[in-house]
C-alpha cells in the first residue's frame, strides 16, 4: 500500500429511538446526522457519506441538502453520498446538485453513484423496475460525459437527448470526484472500470478476502483499457465502544431488528445469534468491538484488498444517537491512528 489509507464514515440516517425506546421524528434524526458529520470532521475522519433512501426507517431522502448543512460547519472532511440512486434520478440534476455542493464546501464534494439495493425510488419517481439495468447503464454513460464539463451531445431511451448542451455550474477543479458503488457482481465491477471510475465495494456479508477477485478484475479491465490504476474503497457496517463486549451488546439488538425487518421483505429468516457472532468475528464483515479490535480488522481488510479507502457504516437501525457519537469519537481518536500504525509497521522491511 503505497499511499496512506483514507478512513471514512457512512450513515443512512437510520431512524433511531429516544430514551423511552420510541422512534424519533425524522426531523430530529436529520439534525443529529448533521451533528455526527460535524464530529467526524473534528476527530479526523477523511470522508463522511450519507445514503439516499425513501423509506420510513431511514430519514435521508435528500442527502445533498444534509451534506450542505454539514459543509457549512466543517473545514476539511470530504462529503458525499453512500449512494446516490442514479437509476431513478436525472444525471444532469445530480451533477448540478453536487457541483453546487462542491462550491459550497470548497472542493470537498464526492458522489458515489449506484443502482440502489432498495427500490422504493423507482415507482416514486415514475420508473419501471423492469428497466433497472438499462436505466443505470444509460444514466451512468451520460454522467460520465457531464464530468468533462464540456458541451454534451447524448441520446438514449431513458431521458430526453442533449444537443451540444453545457451544464452549469462547473466545479473549480474542473472534475467532480465520482465513484461507482457496487455490491460485488462481476458485471458491476467491469462497468465501473469501463467508465474509468473509482470503485466502492459494499461488503455486508462474508469474508473480505472473498472480494479480492473482484478487485483484481477491476484493475485488469483498467489495464487492458490503457487507463491508470484507480482507487478501490470498501463500505462495511460496524460499531465501536471501549470494549469488545460493550460494543457487541450495544449493537446486537438494533442490528438484529434492522436485519430481520429488511430480511422479512427479502425472504430471509430471522438472524440467529451465531450469525451475528460470525459476522463480528475476525473473518466477518461486521467491524464491531474495541478500537484495537476494529483497527486490526480494518488494517487486515485494507491489506487484503489493497484499498485506498475504508468507510465504516456506523449507523445501525435504532442504535441511539449517543452511542453513535461515542463510536465516531473512538473511530477518529483511536481507530484511525491505530490503523495507520499497523499498516506502517507491516510495510517496514524485516530487520529494520
Amino acid at each position: 500500500m503505497t499511499q496512506e489509507l483514507e478512513l471514512g464514515l457512512d450513515t443512512f440516517g437510520d431512524v433511531t429511538v429516544d430514551g423511552a425506546g420510541r422512534p424519533k421524528p425524522a426531523a430530529q434524526v436529520l439534525r443529529e446526522v448533521v451533528e455526527e458529520g460535524v464530529l467526524a470532521d473534528q476527530v479526523g475522519a477523511d470522508f463522511f457519506g450519507v445514503g439516499e433512501h425513501h423509506r420510513e426507517d431511514f430519514a435521508v431522502a435528500a442527502p445533498e441538502v444534509v451534506l450542505a448543512a454539514i459543509a457549512a460547519r466543517t473545514e476539511r472532511i470530504h462529503l458525499g453520498t453512500a449512494v446516490t440512486v442514479l437509476s431513478s434520478d436525472d444525471p444532469v440534476r445530480v451533477f448540478q446538485r453536487f457541483s453546487t455542493l462542491d462550491a459550497l464546501s470548497n472542493g470537498r464534494a464526492e458522489v458515489i453513484l449506484g443502482r440502489g439495493s432498495f427500490t422504493e425510488s423507482f415507482p416514486l419517481f415514475g420508473y419501471a423496475l423492469e428497466d433497472y439495468e438499462e436505466l443505470f447503464e444509460e444514466k451512468l454513460d451520460l454522467f460520465t460525459l457531464l464530468r468533462d464539463e464540456q458541451p454534451v451531445t447524448w441520446s438514449g431511451s431513458t431521458r430526453a437527448p442533449l444537443r451540444h448542451q453545457e451544464v452549469f455550474p462547473h466545479t473549480e477543479s474542473g472534475r467532480l470526484t465520482t465513484w461507482v458503488g457496487v455490491g460485488g457482481s462481476p458485471q458491476s465491477v467491469v462497468r465501473a472500470a469501463r467508465h474509468e471510475l473509482p470503485l466502492v465495494i459494499a461488503i455486508i456479508g462474508g469474508e473480505s478476502e472473498r472480494f479480492r477477485p473482484f478487485v483484481d478484475l477491476y484493475h485488469r479491465v483498467l489495464e487492458e483499457s490503457g487507463w491508470p490504476r484507480l482507487p478501490v474503497a470498501v463500505h462495511s457496517p460496524g460499531h465501536i465502544a471501549p470494549t469488545d463486549r460493550e460494543a457487541r451488546e450495544q449493537l446486537y439488538p438494533h442490528f438484529k431488528a434492522m436485519r430481520d425487518r429488511i430480511g422479512a421483505e427479502r425472504g430471509w429468516g430471522p438472524m440467529r445469534p451465531g450469525e451475528f457472532e460470525a459476522m463480528a468475528g475476525p473473518g466477518g464483515s461486521l467491524y464491531v468491538g474495541s478500537p484495537e479490535t476494529v483497527a486490526a480488522k480494518i488494517a487486515a481488510t485494507a491489506t487484503a484488498l489493497d484499498l485506498s479507502r475504508f468507510d465504516l457504516k456506523y449507523s445501525a437501525g435504532s442504535l441511539p444517537h449517543d452511542a453513535m457519537m461515542r463510536s465516531i469519537e473512538l473511530y477518529g481518536t483511536e481507530v484511525i491512528p491505530r490503523v495507520r500504525e499497523l499498516l506502517a509497521a507491516a510495510e517496514e522491511p524485516v530487520g529494520v
